[in-house]
């Protein structure tokens, strides 16, 4: 059970326009995280926004955002983040092979030179903060620098994401 209540939004009519934005936003759905969030509407309505633009109106591939929501989630041990991004990261052509091998990503054959760029980028700033230059360079080699902005902000947003579902121990649906 999350540690703050869910808000139903149905029975607070002040939320309307806002839970009626992340529906429109967000598949037809209030989702769990959403209904957390729902407990600082202004948060909440900062946040679909933000999170709407990384998404959705981003230049960067969706293979490689969802490569990095994924390794996130799987460092971080955020599993409603990860199941939630799964059905992204097929549909933007990563492999179930490759979802697989995430946590053995190093070893693994299954990544191009560019994924492993974002890989290593996405470990670098999730477990340490701190990224060294070989590991920038190789993301400079095969981003330009829109796309590694997006890729940064995507990284830094999805930290944030699996730790607010962690900290508040917000339940799949």
């Amino acid at each position: 059970m999350a540690r703050v209540p869910y808000i139903d939004d149905q029975s607070n009519p002040e939320l309307k326009p806002v839970a009626d934005r992340i529906r429109a936003e967000r598949g037809g759905r209030v989702l769990n995280l959403y209904r957390v969030l729902l407990n600082s509407p202004k948060l909440a309505e900062a946040w679909l926004q933000f999170f709407t633009v990384i998404r959705q109106q981003c230049e960067l591939p969706a293979q490689y955002r969802e490569l990095a929501i994924l390794i996130i989630a799987v460092i971080n041990g955020a599993d409603y983040e990860y199941r939630h991004h799964v059905s992204f990261a097929l549909a933007a052509g990563l492999t179930q092979a490759q979802l697989d091998e995430l946590p053995r990503w190093r070893e693994s054959a299954l990544f191009d030179a560019s994924q492993r760029a974002v890989l290593d980028y996405a470990e670098s700033m999730t477990r340490t903060v701190h990224v060294p230059d070989a590991v920038f360079e190789a993301v400079a080699r095969h981003f330009d620098p829109r796309q590694t902005v997006e890729l940064t902000a995507t990284i830094a947003g999805y930290n944030l994401v699996s730790r607010v579902l962690e900290a508040l121990k917000v339940d799949h649906e």
